[in-house]
Protein backbone atom coordinates (compact mmCIF):
# COMPACT_ATOMS: atom_id res chain seq x y z
CA UNK A 1 0.00 0.00 0.00
CA UNK A 2 1.39 3.41 -0.96
CA UNK A 3 0.33 6.96 -0.20
CA UNK A 4 -0.90 7.28 -3.77
CA UNK A 5 -3.33 4.38 -3.34
CA UNK A 6 -4.30 4.33 0.34
CA UNK A 7 -7.44 6.11 1.46
CA UNK A 8 -7.75 7.08 5.10
CA UNK A 9 -10.14 4.30 6.16
CA UNK A 10 -8.17 1.65 4.24
CA UNK A 11 -4.92 2.85 5.79
CA UNK A 12 -6.38 2.75 9.30
CA UNK A 13 -7.61 -0.81 8.73
CA UNK A 14 -4.18 -1.84 7.45
CA UNK A 15 -2.45 -0.27 10.47
CA UNK A 16 -4.80 -2.11 12.84
CA UNK A 17 -4.15 -5.49 11.19
CA UNK A 18 -0.42 -4.86 11.05
CA UNK A 19 0.11 -4.76 7.29
CA UNK A 20 0.99 -1.05 7.34
CA UNK A 21 2.74 1.27 9.76
CA UNK A 22 2.36 5.00 10.12
CA UNK A 23 6.08 5.44 9.52
CA UNK A 24 5.82 3.61 6.20
CA UNK A 25 2.74 5.57 5.14
CA UNK A 26 4.32 8.90 6.09
CA UNK A 27 7.47 7.84 4.27
CA UNK A 28 5.43 7.13 1.14
CA UNK A 29 3.85 10.56 1.41
CA UNK A 30 7.23 12.23 1.81
CA UNK A 31 8.59 10.33 -1.18
CA UNK A 32 5.63 11.49 -3.25
CA UNK A 33 6.16 15.09 -2.11
CA UNK A 34 9.84 14.85 -2.97
CA UNK A 35 9.03 13.52 -6.44
CA UNK A 36 6.19 15.91 -7.30
CA UNK A 37 6.40 19.10 -5.28
CA UNK A 38 8.56 20.94 -7.79
CA UNK A 39 5.83 20.49 -10.41
CA UNK A 40 2.74 20.87 -8.17
CA UNK A 41 3.77 23.47 -5.57
CA UNK A 42 1.21 22.33 -3.00
CA UNK A 43 3.18 23.15 0.14
CA UNK A 44 3.92 26.40 1.91
CA UNK A 45 5.88 24.46 4.56
CA UNK A 46 6.46 20.85 5.54
CA UNK A 47 8.72 19.23 8.11
CA UNK A 48 9.81 15.74 7.13
CA UNK A 49 11.66 14.94 10.35
CA UNK A 50 8.81 16.07 12.59
CA UNK A 51 6.36 14.01 10.53
CA UNK A 52 8.55 10.91 10.80
CA UNK A 53 8.90 11.39 14.57
CA UNK A 54 5.13 11.73 14.99
CA UNK A 55 4.61 8.59 12.90
CA UNK A 56 7.05 6.61 15.03
CA UNK A 57 5.22 7.77 18.16
CA UNK A 58 1.96 6.44 16.69
CA UNK A 59 3.55 3.11 15.84
CA UNK A 60 4.99 2.87 19.37
CA UNK A 61 1.54 3.40 20.87
CA UNK A 62 2.37 6.80 22.35
CA UNK A 63 -0.29 8.53 20.26
CA UNK A 64 -3.72 7.05 19.61
CA UNK A 65 -7.13 8.12 18.37
CA UNK A 66 -9.39 7.86 15.36
CA UNK A 67 -6.76 9.36 13.03
CA UNK A 68 -3.83 7.51 14.60
CA UNK A 69 -0.94 7.54 12.16
CA UNK A 70 -2.73 9.24 9.26
CA UNK A 71 -0.87 12.02 7.41
CA UNK A 72 -2.86 15.27 7.26
CA UNK A 73 -2.21 18.55 5.45
CA UNK A 74 -3.31 21.88 6.94
CA UNK A 75 -4.29 24.88 4.81
CA UNK A 76 -2.05 27.82 5.67
CA UNK A 77 -4.86 29.94 7.09
CA UNK A 78 -4.94 27.86 10.29
CA UNK A 79 -2.54 28.74 13.08
CA UNK A 80 0.16 26.22 13.97
CA UNK A 81 2.46 26.73 16.95
CA UNK A 82 5.29 24.62 15.52
CA UNK A 83 5.14 25.79 11.91
CA UNK A 84 5.04 29.21 10.20
CA UNK A 85 1.61 30.50 9.24
CA UNK A 86 1.55 33.19 6.57
CA UNK A 87 -2.13 33.17 5.43
CA UNK A 88 -0.91 33.35 1.82
CA UNK A 89 0.35 36.90 2.33
CA UNK A 90 3.85 38.43 2.34
CA UNK A 91 2.69 40.54 5.28
CA UNK A 92 2.96 37.45 7.50
CA UNK A 93 6.07 35.83 6.04
CA UNK A 94 7.77 33.87 8.83
CA UNK A 95 4.92 34.48 11.28
CA UNK A 96 4.81 31.91 14.11
CA UNK A 97 1.56 31.83 16.12
CA UNK A 98 1.53 31.10 19.84
CA UNK A 99 -0.98 28.26 19.62
CA UNK A 100 -2.54 25.74 17.27
CA UNK A 101 -5.94 26.42 15.76
CA UNK A 102 -8.66 24.30 17.36
CA UNK A 103 -8.88 21.93 14.39
CA UNK A 104 -5.11 21.40 14.35
CA UNK A 105 -5.13 20.60 18.05
CA UNK A 106 -7.97 18.13 17.50
CA UNK A 107 -6.10 16.44 14.65
CA UNK A 108 -3.07 15.98 16.88
CA UNK A 109 -5.25 14.77 19.77
CA UNK A 110 -6.76 12.14 17.46
CA UNK A 111 -3.28 10.93 16.48
CA UNK A 112 -3.11 12.57 13.06
CA UNK A 113 0.35 13.37 11.70
CA UNK A 114 0.42 17.02 10.62
CA UNK A 115 2.70 16.96 7.60
CA UNK A 116 2.80 20.70 7.00
CA UNK A 117 0.98 23.73 5.64
CA UNK A 118 -0.53 23.86 2.16
CA UNK A 119 -0.60 26.83 -0.17
CA UNK A 120 -3.61 29.13 0.06
CA UNK A 121 -4.52 32.10 -2.05
CA UNK A 122 -3.89 35.44 -0.37
CA UNK A 123 -6.02 35.56 2.80
CA UNK A 124 -8.17 32.79 1.25
CA UNK A 125 -9.44 35.09 -1.48
CA UNK A 126 -8.67 35.15 -5.22
CA UNK A 127 -5.01 36.10 -5.84
CA UNK A 128 -3.50 32.69 -6.73
CA UNK A 129 -0.48 31.01 -5.22
CA UNK A 130 1.99 28.83 -7.09
CA UNK A 131 0.03 25.54 -6.95
CA UNK A 132 -0.75 23.68 -10.18
CA UNK A 133 -3.44 21.13 -10.96
CA UNK A 134 -2.01 17.58 -10.70
CA UNK A 135 -4.05 16.45 -13.72
CA UNK A 136 -2.47 19.11 -15.95
CA UNK A 137 -0.02 21.60 -14.48
CA UNK A 138 -1.01 24.27 -17.01
CA UNK A 139 -4.38 24.44 -15.24
CA UNK A 140 -5.44 25.83 -11.85
CA UNK A 141 -6.26 23.57 -8.92
CA UNK A 142 -8.87 26.17 -7.90
CA UNK A 143 -8.83 28.29 -4.80
CA UNK A 144 -8.54 29.25 -2.15
CA UNK A 145 -7.71 25.79 -0.77
CA UNK A 146 -5.34 25.23 -3.69
CA UNK A 147 -2.59 23.25 -2.02
CA UNK A 148 -4.91 21.08 0.06
CA UNK A 149 -6.94 19.89 -2.93
CA UNK A 150 -3.82 19.33 -5.04
CA UNK A 151 -1.97 17.45 -2.28
CA UNK A 152 -4.83 14.97 -1.85
CA UNK A 153 -5.33 14.60 -5.60
CA UNK A 154 -1.65 13.92 -6.19
CA UNK A 155 -1.28 11.27 -3.48
CA UNK A 156 0.83 13.42 -1.14
CA UNK A 157 -1.62 12.97 1.76
CA UNK A 158 -4.95 11.17 2.20
CA UNK A 159 -6.59 14.04 4.13
CA UNK A 160 -6.37 17.84 4.13
CA UNK A 161 -8.04 20.81 5.76
CA UNK A 162 -9.64 23.62 3.76
CA UNK A 163 -12.01 26.52 4.23
CA UNK A 164 -14.87 27.93 2.18
CA UNK A 165 -16.05 31.54 2.11
CA UNK A 166 -17.38 31.52 -1.45
CA UNK A 167 -16.37 28.25 -3.16
CA UNK A 168 -12.97 27.37 -1.74
CA UNK A 169 -13.62 23.70 -0.90
CA UNK A 170 -16.12 22.52 -3.50
CA UNK A 171 -14.56 24.24 -6.53
CA UNK A 172 -10.95 23.01 -6.04
CA UNK A 173 -12.27 19.54 -5.19
CA UNK A 174 -14.11 19.54 -8.52
CA UNK A 175 -11.08 20.80 -10.46
CA UNK A 176 -8.73 18.27 -8.82
CA UNK A 177 -11.10 15.29 -8.87
CA UNK A 178 -11.31 14.62 -5.13
CA UNK A 179 -14.03 14.70 -2.50
CA UNK A 180 -14.54 18.08 -0.85
CA UNK A 181 -16.95 18.37 2.07
CA UNK A 182 -18.21 21.68 3.44
CA UNK A 183 -20.29 20.89 6.54
CA UNK A 184 -23.21 22.89 7.86
CA UNK A 185 -21.95 26.35 8.84
CA UNK A 186 -20.38 26.46 12.32
CA UNK A 187 -20.30 22.67 12.70
CA UNK A 188 -16.51 22.76 13.12
CA UNK A 189 -14.85 25.22 15.50
CA UNK A 190 -13.07 28.01 13.57
CA UNK A 191 -10.93 29.29 16.47
CA UNK A 192 -7.43 29.91 15.20
CA UNK A 193 -8.55 30.44 11.61
CA UNK A 194 -7.60 33.75 10.00
CA UNK A 195 -11.09 35.01 9.25
CA UNK A 196 -12.05 36.43 5.89
CA UNK A 197 -15.82 36.82 6.46
CA UNK A 198 -17.04 35.71 9.85
CA UNK A 199 -20.61 34.80 8.88
CA UNK A 200 -19.47 32.82 5.82
CA UNK A 201 -16.14 31.14 6.66
CA UNK A 202 -16.63 27.39 7.02
CA UNK A 203 -14.02 24.76 7.86
CA UNK A 204 -14.08 21.91 5.34
CA UNK A 205 -12.09 18.83 4.39
CA UNK A 206 -10.60 17.07 1.37
CA UNK A 207 -10.29 13.31 0.99
CA UNK A 208 -10.13 10.56 -1.62
CA UNK A 209 -13.67 9.35 -0.98
CA UNK A 210 -16.80 10.30 0.95
CA UNK A 211 -16.24 7.80 3.77
CA UNK A 212 -12.77 9.28 4.42
CA UNK A 213 -14.19 12.82 4.43
CA UNK A 214 -16.91 11.77 6.88
CA UNK A 215 -14.34 10.18 9.18
CA UNK A 216 -12.12 13.26 9.15
CA UNK A 217 -14.89 15.80 9.64
CA UNK A 218 -16.42 13.63 12.34
CA UNK A 219 -13.22 13.85 14.37
CA UNK A 220 -13.34 17.64 14.09
CA UNK A 221 -17.02 18.16 14.89
CA UNK A 222 -17.52 15.36 17.41
CA UNK A 223 -19.71 13.05 15.30
CA UNK A 224 -16.92 10.47 15.06
CA UNK A 225 -18.27 8.99 11.83
CA UNK A 226 -16.85 5.79 10.41
CA UNK A 227 -17.68 4.44 6.99
CA UNK A 228 -20.56 2.42 8.40
CA UNK A 229 -22.05 5.32 10.37
CA UNK A 230 -24.51 6.25 7.63
CA UNK A 231 -26.59 4.20 5.22
CA UNK A 232 -25.63 4.57 1.57
CA UNK A 233 -27.35 1.44 0.34
CA UNK A 234 -30.79 2.95 -0.29
CA UNK A 235 -31.12 4.92 -3.53
CA UNK A 236 -31.85 8.51 -2.48
CA UNK A 237 -34.43 10.99 -3.65
CA UNK A 238 -32.40 13.58 -5.55
CA UNK A 239 -33.50 17.00 -6.70
CA UNK A 240 -31.86 18.16 -9.91
CA UNK A 241 -31.22 21.84 -9.19
CA UNK A 242 -29.73 23.87 -12.01
CA UNK A 243 -29.84 27.02 -9.81
CA UNK A 244 -30.35 30.57 -11.06
CA UNK A 245 -26.70 30.50 -12.20
CA UNK A 246 -27.20 27.74 -14.80
CA UNK A 247 -26.20 30.06 -17.67
CA UNK A 248 -22.63 29.99 -16.29
CA UNK A 249 -22.37 26.21 -16.84
CA UNK A 250 -20.31 25.28 -19.89
CA UNK A 251 -20.81 22.22 -22.09
CA UNK A 252 -18.68 20.01 -19.83
CA UNK A 253 -20.74 20.75 -16.73
CA UNK A 254 -24.04 20.43 -18.58
CA UNK A 255 -22.95 17.06 -19.92
CA UNK A 256 -21.73 15.93 -16.48
CA UNK A 257 -25.02 16.89 -14.84
CA UNK A 258 -26.99 15.03 -17.50
CA UNK A 259 -24.78 11.97 -17.07
CA UNK A 260 -25.10 12.08 -13.27
CA UNK A 261 -28.88 12.30 -13.62
CA UNK A 262 -28.92 9.40 -16.08
CA UNK A 263 -26.71 7.13 -14.00
CA UNK A 264 -28.52 7.95 -10.76
CA UNK A 265 -31.92 7.20 -12.25
CA UNK A 266 -30.64 3.97 -13.82
CA UNK A 267 -29.31 2.86 -10.42
CA UNK A 268 -32.69 3.36 -8.78
CA UNK A 269 -32.65 6.91 -7.46
CA UNK A 270 -35.70 9.11 -7.77
CA UNK A 271 -34.53 12.21 -9.65
CA UNK A 272 -36.86 15.17 -10.05
CA UNK A 273 -36.27 18.77 -11.09
CA UNK A 274 -36.25 21.34 -8.29
CA UNK A 275 -36.72 25.02 -9.02
CA UNK A 276 -35.60 27.38 -6.29
CA UNK A 277 -38.04 30.10 -5.15
CA UNK A 278 -37.67 33.51 -6.84
CA UNK A 279 -36.16 35.01 -3.70
CA UNK A 280 -33.05 32.88 -4.29
CA UNK A 281 -32.21 34.90 -7.41
CA UNK A 282 -30.83 37.69 -5.19
CA UNK A 283 -28.56 35.45 -3.10
CA UNK A 284 -25.50 35.64 -5.35
CA UNK A 285 -25.34 39.42 -4.94
CA UNK A 286 -26.10 39.10 -1.21
CA UNK A 287 -23.18 36.73 -0.68
CA UNK A 288 -20.80 39.11 -2.45
CA UNK A 289 -22.02 42.06 -0.40
CA UNK A 290 -21.58 40.23 2.89
CA UNK A 291 -18.16 38.86 1.93
CA UNK A 292 -16.78 42.23 0.81
CA UNK A 293 -18.25 44.11 3.81
CA UNK A 294 -16.86 41.64 6.35
CA UNK A 295 -13.51 41.26 4.59
CA UNK A 296 -12.94 45.02 4.75
CA UNK A 297 -13.26 44.72 8.52
CA UNK A 298 -11.34 41.51 9.20
CA UNK A 299 -8.39 42.86 7.19
CA UNK A 300 -8.59 46.43 8.49
CA UNK A 301 -5.19 46.18 10.19
CA UNK A 302 -3.47 44.82 7.08
CA UNK A 303 -5.14 47.36 4.80
CA UNK A 304 -4.18 50.29 7.03
CA UNK A 305 -0.60 49.25 7.84
CA UNK A 306 0.64 47.44 4.73
CA UNK A 307 -1.48 48.43 1.72
CA UNK A 308 1.53 48.06 -0.59
CA UNK A 309 1.77 44.35 0.31
CA UNK A 310 -1.84 43.60 -0.64
CA UNK A 311 -2.53 42.38 -4.18
CA UNK A 312 -4.52 44.44 -6.65
CA UNK A 313 -7.26 41.77 -6.70
CA UNK A 314 -7.71 41.88 -2.95
CA UNK A 315 -7.35 45.65 -2.79
CA UNK A 316 -10.30 46.04 -5.17
CA UNK A 317 -12.54 43.90 -2.94
CA UNK A 318 -11.42 45.76 0.20
CA UNK A 319 -12.15 49.13 -1.41
CA UNK A 320 -15.59 47.87 -2.40
CA UNK A 321 -16.25 46.52 1.08
CA UNK A 322 -15.30 49.78 2.77
CA UNK A 323 -17.81 51.60 0.55
CA UNK A 324 -20.78 49.30 1.32
CA UNK A 325 -23.29 51.02 3.64
CA UNK A 326 -24.27 49.12 6.77
CA UNK A 327 -27.91 49.14 5.64
CA UNK A 328 -26.97 47.23 2.46
CA UNK A 329 -25.12 44.66 4.55
CA UNK A 330 -28.17 44.31 6.82
CA UNK A 331 -30.45 43.83 3.80
CA UNK A 332 -28.16 41.11 2.44
CA UNK A 333 -28.27 39.30 5.77
CA UNK A 334 -32.06 39.57 5.76
CA UNK A 335 -32.16 37.99 2.27
CA UNK A 336 -30.14 35.12 3.69
CA UNK A 337 -32.61 34.61 6.55
CA UNK A 338 -35.64 34.74 4.24
CA UNK A 339 -34.22 32.04 2.00
CA UNK A 340 -32.98 29.89 4.88
CA UNK A 341 -36.56 29.82 6.15
CA UNK A 342 -37.60 28.22 2.85
CA UNK A 343 -35.06 25.42 2.91
CA UNK A 344 -37.22 23.02 4.93
CA UNK A 345 -39.89 23.14 2.24
CA UNK A 346 -37.35 22.43 -0.50
CA UNK A 347 -35.76 19.49 1.29
CA UNK A 348 -39.09 18.02 2.38
CA UNK A 349 -39.32 16.69 -1.19
CA UNK A 350 -35.82 15.18 -1.49
CA UNK A 351 -32.91 13.76 0.49
CA UNK A 352 -30.46 16.07 -1.27
CA UNK A 353 -30.04 18.33 -4.27
CA UNK A 354 -27.52 17.80 -7.04
CA UNK A 355 -26.11 20.87 -8.76
CA UNK A 356 -22.88 21.86 -10.55
CA UNK A 357 -19.74 22.13 -8.45
CA UNK A 358 -18.06 24.48 -10.92
CA UNK A 359 -18.74 25.98 -14.37
CA UNK A 360 -16.63 23.28 -16.05
CA UNK A 361 -13.12 21.88 -16.10
CA UNK A 362 -10.32 23.78 -14.38
CA UNK A 363 -9.32 26.83 -16.42
CA UNK A 364 -5.71 27.54 -17.29
CA UNK A 365 -3.65 29.06 -14.49
CA UNK A 366 -3.30 32.31 -16.41
CA UNK A 367 -7.08 32.78 -16.05
CA UNK A 368 -7.06 32.68 -12.23
CA UNK A 369 -8.54 30.15 -9.82
CA UNK A 370 -11.97 29.78 -11.45
CA UNK A 371 -15.43 31.12 -10.71
CA UNK A 372 -17.24 30.09 -7.47
CA UNK A 373 -20.60 31.01 -9.01
CA UNK A 374 -22.16 27.61 -8.22
CA UNK A 375 -21.01 27.64 -4.59
CA UNK A 376 -21.70 31.12 -3.28
CA UNK A 377 -25.41 30.76 -2.49
CA UNK A 378 -24.96 27.48 -0.60
CA UNK A 379 -22.11 28.95 1.44
CA UNK A 380 -24.36 31.90 2.27
CA UNK A 381 -27.20 29.60 3.31
CA UNK A 382 -24.85 27.44 5.39
CA UNK A 383 -25.98 24.12 3.93
CA UNK A 384 -23.75 21.02 3.87
CA UNK A 385 -22.21 20.41 0.44
CA UNK A 386 -20.11 17.58 -0.99
CA UNK A 387 -18.21 17.50 -4.27
CA UNK A 388 -18.54 14.03 -5.79
CA UNK A 389 -15.86 13.27 -8.41
CA UNK A 390 -15.96 10.62 -11.11
CA UNK A 391 -16.79 12.48 -14.32
CA UNK A 392 -14.53 14.28 -16.77
CA UNK A 393 -14.83 16.97 -19.43
CA UNK A 394 -13.77 17.12 -23.06
CA UNK A 395 -10.10 17.64 -22.15
CA UNK A 396 -10.04 14.76 -19.69
CA UNK A 397 -9.99 17.00 -16.62
CA UNK A 398 -12.31 16.30 -13.67
CA UNK A 399 -15.82 17.76 -13.47
CA UNK A 400 -17.55 17.28 -10.13
CA UNK A 401 -21.18 17.08 -9.10
CA UNK A 402 -22.26 18.97 -5.97
CA UNK A 403 -24.54 17.25 -3.47
CA UNK A 404 -26.35 19.75 -1.23
CA UNK A 405 -28.30 18.90 1.91
CA UNK A 406 -30.62 20.54 4.40
CA UNK A 407 -29.17 22.51 7.29
CA UNK A 408 -27.78 20.18 9.99
CA UNK A 409 -28.66 17.12 7.91
CA UNK A 410 -25.01 16.32 7.22
CA UNK A 411 -25.35 12.57 7.73
CA UNK A 412 -28.17 12.35 5.20
CA UNK A 413 -26.17 14.52 2.78
CA UNK A 414 -23.09 12.32 3.15
CA UNK A 415 -25.21 9.20 2.61
CA UNK A 416 -26.56 10.61 -0.65
CA UNK A 417 -23.07 11.69 -1.71
CA UNK A 418 -21.61 8.28 -0.93
CA UNK A 419 -24.36 6.58 -2.92
CA UNK A 420 -23.77 8.87 -5.90
CA UNK A 421 -20.00 8.37 -5.61
CA UNK A 422 -20.45 4.61 -5.84
CA UNK A 423 -22.88 4.98 -8.73
CA UNK A 424 -20.58 7.22 -10.77
CA UNK A 425 -17.58 4.97 -10.13
CA UNK A 426 -19.48 1.82 -11.01
CA UNK A 427 -18.99 0.40 -7.51
CA UNK A 428 -21.59 -1.00 -5.17
CA UNK A 429 -22.88 1.36 -2.48
CA UNK A 430 -23.38 0.23 1.06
Amino acid sequence: MTAASAGACDALTAMVDGTLTSERLVGDCLARIDAREAAIGAWAHFDAEAARAAARACDDGARGGLLAGLPVAVKDVFDTADMPTAYGSPIYSGHRPQADAAVVALIRRAGGVVMGKTVTTEFAMFAPGRTANPHDTAHTPGGSSSGSAAAVADGMVPLALGTQTAGSVIRPASFCGVVGYKPTFDSICPTGLKNAAWTLDTVGVFARDVADAALFAGVLDGRRCRADAFDASRPPRLGLCRTPQWAAADADTRTAMAEAERQAAAAGATVCPIDLPPEFDALLAAQHTIMAYELARTLAFEFDTAPDRISAELGTILDEGRAIPARDYARAQQRRRVCQAQLDGIFAQVDALIAPSAPGEAPRRTAGTGDPVFNRIWTLLGTPCVNVPGLTGANGLPVGVQVIGALHEDARTLSAARWLEATLSGATAG
